[in-house]
């Protein structure tokens, strides 16, 4: 299984959010998941906001990536002056 990992550091304005995932976050063979972020186990939370891209196989994962749709929210997000921590691509076991 593979993801994109993507951790704000302002959580997103809803009605702008809802905009961006609508153009940009519907993966054809992949599932989208985001949400604010609660707590910490220790200490304050350093984010916001978490979102994340998931993909059962590494060829789904790599056509993503490579994608018009990714670079699009890429571009959107700048665009929105959204402040994003990281955008982190795992292999889970």
């Amino acid at each position: 299984m593979y993801r994109i990992v993507i951790l704000y550091e302002e959580a997103p304005d809803p009605e702008g959010y809802a905009d961006h995932v609508e153009r940009f976050c519907q993966p054809p063979d992949g599932v989208f998941r985001h949400g604010r972020v609660t707590g910490a186990a220790i200490g304050d939370a350093k984010h916001a906001y978490y979102a994340e891209f998931e993909f059962a196989d590494k060829q789904a994962f790599d056509v993503f990536v490579r994608s018009d749709q990714f670079k699009g929210a890429g571009g959107d997000v700048m665009e929105r002056g959204w402040k994003l921590s990281t955008v982190e691509f795992l292999e889970l076991a």
